[in-house]
């Protein structure tokens, strides 16, 4: 009987409102559709797993994005005749900060160096990560871990990293570079997708592509540049694409060559000597 008081088909009011609400549902329903859309949208950006309908992971993506806009500043590396140099922007975010703390140059064994461009807190991560892996690798082959084989383990781990929504990639770039007993001067590169390749000379950052052009003219010559000259041609590289002269302590040098013992940082003084050098070649 309350069912009735409530409820009573013959009411004239109920009949106007169940009318007004039926014109509303089209347009509440289109509303309702527009923000699944929008929702399905922004889920293809939030979630590392799936892809969008263009097949784009759009994380990963940003991952790229972390390595050329973290810290604004560019990177390259070149492969000559007889040595591997990395070339690399110096830049201290903090005047208050001791200016050899910071380093985007690390050891991964002794004769192993890597550059790291992009999220500095990624780069310790993974380098600790390629220390770890090399050393197991030693550990158990008594020799040390080729260059590629190393690229092939970073990418691997990277390539990881893209596939779980419990994890974000890395947002750096990875060069890895030594002296192979059989391929001589050996450089790789290891990107936040998982991908890695053997190249002749590479570049990671902000105007990375600019750099690329810069050496692709480079590598073009044809010429097999003595250790002192692959040195100079990589800053004049980075010089070239940054527009700027730069000073000893703008940039840091990681090389590994014949005529040295595994990896080597150089210093301000013998940095000083090839800018020098440059600056007389190009007057």
């Amino acid at each position: 009987m309350w069912l009735s008081r409530v409820w009573n088909p013959g009411d004239r009011r109920l009949k106007l409102a169940f009318r007004s609400l039926a014109g509303q549902l089209p347009l509440a329903w289109a509303h309702i559709l527009e923000r699944g859309d929008m929702a399905r949208q922004s889920g293809y950006d939030r979630h590392i797993t799936i892809f969008s309908p263009e097949g784009r992971l759009h994380q990963v993506e940003y991952a790229f994005q972390a390595v050329k806009k973290n810290q604004n500043m560019t990177s390259v590396a070149l492969r000559g005749d007889d040595s591997v140099v990395a070339v690399t922007q110096k830049k201290v975010p903090d005047k208050l900060m001791d200016k050899d703390f910071g380093t985007h140059l690390y050891n991964i064994t002794p004769n192993l160096g890597c550059l790291m461009t992009g999220m500095s807190p990624d780069a310790r991560a993974l380098v600790y990560r390629a220390r770890e892996i090399a050393a197991k690798f030693k550990d158990k082959n008594a020799y040390e871990i080729p260059v590629h084989y190393l690229a092939l383990k970073l990418a691997n781990i990277a390539q990881v990293y893209t596939q779980h929504a419990y994890m974000r990639p890395y947002g750096v770039s990875t060069m890895l570079f030594a002296m192979d007993d059989e391929k001589g001067p050996t450089l790789y590169q290891v990107d936040p997708a998982g991908q890695y390749f053997g190249y002749k000379a590479a570049a990671a950052g902000t105007k990375d592509q600019e750099a690329q052009n810069a050496l692709e003219k480079v590598v073009k010559k044809k010429i097999q540049f003595t250790e002192a000259e692959t040195i100079q041609q990589a800053i004049g590289c980075l010089q070239a694409v940054m527009g700027m002269d730069f000073k000893a302590s703008d940039i840091e040098v990681g090389i590994v060559s014949k005529s040295r013992k595994g990896f080597v940082r150089l210093s301000e003084a013998e940095i000083d000597g090839h800018l020098t050098a440059i600056v007389e070649k190009d007057s």
